[in-house]
């Protein structure tokens, strides 16, 4: 698939597929290299690359129309990955998101926008992407699926406020919500937020 990096098992024999999304100013390349510290030998790696290495060009928090048409061609560029799983014979379960920064925002937004039960979303510092939180955007179940966030208390790109905000929505849409939160600033994947994810979503 164009602009998609392939690792891991061969995606004609997986059972288990982690899409991994890149932060602003990073990579496919760089992502994938989460797994050297992930349990995820079992995983077909599927990592996007956003143009410019950005997958939208203002904050995650400005109006949702500023960071168009950007932001619909990036959700559009992650449905085209899960398309291509499902067709393939794969289900939704069998799917995990995998997201750093700007990637846990993108992946948080889709699969709010995209609800079903998956194997697993991990979102180091992330929230839903919007100016201000609107539950009405966001309808249907995410049917337990565990979804982890972890960052700091004074992230200088995500506020404390979205990712509690964040987490109530994904909670109302039937989520099994985890948050991990350090009295730190900084912007980083800690070695506690690898151990929990590695212990209560990869080890499934």
């Amino acid at each position: 698939m164009a602009n998609t990096i392939e690792r891991g098992v061969p995606f004609e024999t997986t059972n288990k597929v982690a899409i991994m999304i890149h932060g602003r100013g990073s990579s496919a390349t760089q992502i994938v290299t989460l797994a050297d510290h992930l349990h995820l030998d079992q995983f077909t790696l599927l990592a996007p690359q956003a143009p410019g290495n950005s997958w939208y060009p203002y904050s995650f928090l400005a109006p949702r129309d500023k960071n168009q048409p950007a932001l619909d061609s990036a959700l559009e560029q992650v449905k085209s990955i899960v398309t291509r799983c499902l067709k393939s014979g794969l289900t939704t379960e069998q799917l995990y998101f995998i997201g750093f920064s700007q990637g846990a925002c993108l992946a948080l937004e889709f699969t709010a926008r995209n609800p079903a039960r998956y194997g697993g979303i991990v979102a180091f510092t992330g929230g839903v992407i919007g100016e201000s939180l609107e539950p009405t955007d966001y309808s249907g179940q995410l049917e337990d699926t565990p979804v982890f966030i972890g960052s700091s208390e004074q992230d200088m790109h995500v506020p404390l406020h979205r990712i509690k905000g964040s987490e109530e929505i994904l909670k109302d849409m039937g989520a099994n919500v985890k948050t991990l939160i350090f009295p730190d600033t900084y912007h980083t994947i800690r070695e506690e937020e690898i151990e929990w994810v590695n212990r209560n979503i990869l080890s499934y």
